[in-house]
């Protein structure tokens, strides 16, 4: 085992005679707590397991201690994670152990640091749970009020980890709507890196709240000391990196205070989001695949489950549905040999009916209009067809002209004395979720459309607003300040109702595109919708953006229209097909507008997914090109846990003569293996050289193909645009 990651160790200078060390272990990683009683906890070391020997002589390594959790007040030039004003309005604390609890599970352990502050009847309980079969750390804090009035937090971080100065880089997202999770990469320099989202309602578009840590210098794919951490939390959020004087760069990440200031009534305890951390030594790579392992085992729901293949009706006919392009559609993706359809946006309202994006949002009456049989004749069509049928709801939201709006105009977020801001199409709020009115109508909402159809298995849930005006007309007026915080509570209770009652049902987190691409939120879904923007050149750059904390069952990737209905880019249909399959393959576009060739390539993608579906969804990622390197390529590849089966995909992502693009070496096989190359989706008249041939998985990996620039097609089929999904099988 290499010892280099010991260099990042982050040790007590005290001599560690009266303490209690706490070592909290996943099976590869190992977090180590100085918790000596009467003192504040301290971190000692993040990083590959240590030895007993080590693990006994870690204090004594002489390097400054580093605080775990410490509250503002005592030094207050530092910048601390938690700032607590007491009833009698003193802003000072210090937070001091007084027990270490561990409870064992039969799969995972709970170890709890209790603290207290040394004054104030004020406890802090510092969590960190532990899985017996994956290597993520979640951590999160739950602060009570002992005492007899009210205290004010003002500042309520879940995590602070400290990193030791070097040459430490950053990788995170950045984006906007359809042009979410683009890969930013950076070295750490004085002053204070920043992640945070305000949306109110989702907050995954314009960032994310993860971040991994490279601190072996530039970022790797393979190699390298590096600390990934997502906070998991559906609403307003913070992430900083502060880096000044001294031996540390100093990570928190919780919800942001801004405006969120917390009221904590005696005997309350408020509990932070979850925090998980990963370290590996194999680089990002590694931090990918353990999330990957994590979210699949206990986060998504399903996530053993292989997701179907679906069509969804929007970018095919947009508002314009009835019943029988429905029920046509339906039988296109049977056709096709897909499984599922889903009946997007447009199938609502009858006072004020859903023909565009600004009315009848939030009245889920089927228009009778539109679909004379309701739902239930749509269901029972699906069935005929031989798919599973689905549908699209946006339960928070609802439109100025909306018979709810009218009947219930103070279910809506909105400020007094104030005229409403309204959202998408000058017509969209948002209904309060502090309200428990509002949360009840919710759930029934989800009763009523299940009543009336029991037969569907698929929700994408929907969220096209943010919060535009500041302001609940049911808390408080001494409690706005609660308004974000107790939003997303209301969120989390409406969804663990909803899931307690249908817990086979399908959903996806859908937010206007990527909005919703967090784990506070996944963990009550199954699957996300990665991006409006379903143009195949540009997924490959948010989907492997993506990728670094979310693994491929999750990410709905859909064969799309060309030219793209956001792009307008003309991509030839082996190339979305290509892409589309490196994620949950789905289908976006009305099959009647395809060619007879373009049906075809989809029937076989189609037929080929389902051959190695259980690789992708569940293997093990590998990301081998990426596309911003700029070296006119990207490819990535997922390997079976055995290792028995692998499937590659290649993109050619810029064309110009005289190119010369990089030989594709494999990972993550066997190297003693022998593995056979078959080409899927084949569309050239002749095969690729490598077709049927077999080489040892070292081969593969040290030395790797060169793959064909071109199809092997008519001139009149000839495209700049090339790409290979290659099936890699163990033969021996």
């Amino acid at each position: 085992m290499s010892i280099r990651p010991l260099l990042y160790l982050i040790l007590s200078s005290a001599l560690c005679l009266n303490a209690e060390t706490v070592c909290v272990s996943t099976p590869a990683t190992a977090l180590i707590l100085d918790a000596e009683k009467g003192k504040e906890l301290e971190f000692l070391y993040y990083g590959v397991p240590v030895t007993k020997e080590d693990l006994q002589s870690v204090c004594s390594a002489g390097v400054s201690h580093a605080k775990a959790y410490q509250a503002y007040g005592i030094y207050p030039d530092e910048e601390t994670p938690l700032w607590i004003t007491h009833s009698d309005g003193n802003k000072t604390s210090r937070l001091v152990v007084t027990d270490v609890l561990t409870e064992q599970n039969a799969n995972s352990t709970l170890t709890t640091v209790r603290t207290r502050d040394d004054v104030y009847p004020v406890e802090v309980d510092i969590k960190y749970l532990t899985y017996a079969d994956c290597d993520i750390i979640e951590t999160w804090t739950e602060i009570r009020n002992g005492e007899r009035k009210n205290i004010m937090l003002t500042r309520f971080d879940s995590a602070y980890l400290p990193i030791h100065m070097g040459d430490v880089w950053v990788s995170h997202m950045a984006g906007c709507w359809a042009n979410e999770a683009r890969l930013v990469e950076e070295p750490l320099q004085p002053g204070v890196l920043k992640i945070r989202n305000k949306d109110g309602v989702r907050n995954a578009q314009t960032a994310r709240a993860e971040l991994m840590l490279s601190l072996n210098g530039r970022p790797r794919e393979e190699h390298g000391a590096t600390i990934g951490a997502a906070l998991c939390y559906s609403g307003n959020y913070h992430i900083e990196v502060d880096t000044y004087t001294g031996r540390y760069h100093h990570l928190r990440l919780g919800i942001s205070p801004d405006n969120s200031s917390y009221t904590l009534a005696p005997g309350e305890t408020f509990v932070t989001p979850r925090v998980a951390l990963s370290f590996s030594i194999d680089g990002k790579g590694g931090v990918s695949r353990n999330f990957h392992k994590w979210g699949r085992k206990h986060m998504l729901r399903h996530g053993d489950t292989p997701r179907k293949i679906l069509l969804n009706s929007w970018e095919g006919v947009y508002f314009d549905i009835d019943e029988p392009k429905m029920v046509a559609m339906m039988k296109d993706i049977a056709a096709l040999g897909g499984e599922l359809f889903v009946m997007d946006d447009g199938w609502f309202g009858d006072k004020y009916p859903r023909n565009d994006d600004t009315s009848g949002l939030g009245d889920w009456v089927t228009d009778k209009r539109k679909l004379p049989g309701g739902l239930k004749a749509l269901a029972d069509s699906a069935r005929a067809a031989g798919v599973g049928f689905g549908i699209w709801l946006e339960p928070e939201m609802a439109d100025i002209s909306s018979e709810i709006y009218e009947k219930h105009p103070d279910w809506i977020i909105k400020a007094p004395e104030r005229n409403i801001v309204a959202g998408r199409g000058g017509a969209q709020v948002v209904l309060d979720f502090s309200n428990p009115h509002v949360r009840d109508h919710v759930v029934s909402v989800i009763d009523r459309v299940l009543k009336e159809a029991p037969s569907i298995e698929y929700i994408k849930w929907d969220c096209n607003s943010g919060i535009y005006m500041h302001g609940s007309q049911s808390l408080a007026k001494d409690r706005q300040n609660h308004l974000y915080i107790d939003w997303h509570k209301g969120f989390e209770e409406v969804l663990s109702r909803i899931r307690d009652k249908y817990p086979e049902l399908t959903i996806q987190a859908c937010g206007g595109g990527g909005a919703r691409v967090n784990w506070g939120v996944l963990k009550f879904f199954d699957e996300f919708w990665t991006s409006d923007n379903t143009d195949a050149l540009q997924r490959i750059y948010i989907q492997w953006g993506t990728s670094h904390f979310y693994p491929s069952i999750a990410m709905a990737s859909h064969i799309s229209a060309s030219p793209n209905h956001q792009t307008h880019r003309r991509v030839p249909i082996k190339f979305r097909a290509d892409v589309a399959m490196s994620g949950r393959l789905g289908i976006e576009l009305q099959p009647k507008d395809m060619t007879e060739e373009e049906a075809e390539v989809c029937r076989r993608a189609v037929s080929d997914y389902k051959r190695v579906r259980n690789t992708i969804q569940q293997g093990d990622l590998y990301r081998l090109h990426s596309p911003y390197d700029k070296g006119g390529v990207a490819s990535l590849m997922y390997v079976s846990e055995k290792k028995d089966e692998a499937v590659l995909f290649w993109y050619r992502t810029e064309s110009y003569v005289g190119q010369i693009l990089p030989v594709t070496k494999f990972a993550g096989l066997d190297s003693n293996g022998t593995y056979r190359i078959t080409e899927l989706n084949r569309i050239d008249d002749n095969p690729v050289p490598f077709e049927g041939k077999c080489f040892s998985g070292a081969f593969l990996m040290n030395q790797g193909l060169d793959m064909p620039y071109r199809h092997d097609v008519p001139d009149d089929r000839k495209s700049e645009y090339s790409s290979r999904v290659l099936l890699i099988e163990r033969q021996n």
